[in-house]
């Protein structure tokens, strides 16, 4: 299966180095660049791509805005320094797929794209403890979320999650077909009401922390 990728950032020195690192493997297509938040709106939803690489920082519309608008046509898989700040917590809430930093080597970059096209969250754990300890300082009040309704199984899923397995993963570890851990991703996201499994896996660990 090819990748179909949409990268957005208005710098054009990082848009031409990212297409030259992605051009270089068979199974992902560049199938369009975008120099802005408003032309990676625009862009995504007359090609259709199935990641948009997105930059936080962009004129006229920014990255989360963009993702917001974004949600439930295509995963959107975030570029960021990780400086901590309200661009990040807003990209987390605007749904986006995962976070990568900028600084990050080519294979993790193109191995990114891999999981985020397959179904998969990502974000790592230095920055997953990292958000977590701003997340919590930025909301004072936490949205009340419908831990209850989850059945055993179904927290077991989360707490992988938050682990950062994915589906393949989380299989694996709970002894069930690949599919059904899909299933019971899809479920929980929707009781709890979040946006994206990123979401679900800062859930899991504020609420590790808290035990």
């Amino acid at each position: 299966m090819t990748i179909r990728v949409l990268v957005a950032d208005d710098h054009a020195a990082v848009r031409a180095g990212i297409v030259l690192i992605l051009d270089g493997h068979d199974d992902i297509e560049v199938v369009g660049q975008a120099s802005d938040g408003e032309q990676a709106v625009a862009m995504a939803r007359e090609l259709r791509p199935d990641v948009v690489l997105m930059d936080i920082r962009m004129p006229k519309l920014d990255g989360i805005s963009a993702t917001r608008e974004l949600s439930g046509v295509t995963d959107v898989l975030i570029l960021t320094t990780f400086d901590i700040d309200e661009y990040v917590f807003g990209a987390l809430r605007a749904g986006a797929a995962g976070f990568l930093l900028k600084n990050t080597d080519a294979d993790a970059l193109v191995e990114a794209l891999r999981v985020v096209a397959r179904g998969d969250g990502l974000i790592s754990p230095s920055v997953t403890r990292k958000l977590i300890s701003a997340f919590g300082a930025a909301v004072p009040e936490r949205r009340p979320y419908e831990i209850d309704s989850l059945t055993p199984r179904e927290h077991e899923v989360l707490a992988c999650i938050g682990r950062g397995l994915s589906n393949a993963e989380i299989a694996v570890e709970l002894d069930m077909a690949e599919a059904t851990a899909k299933t019971h991703v899809s479920r929980l996201l929707n009781k709890l009401g979040l946006r994206s499994r990123v979401q679900a896996a800062i859930l899991a660990q504020e609420l590790s922390s808290e035990r």
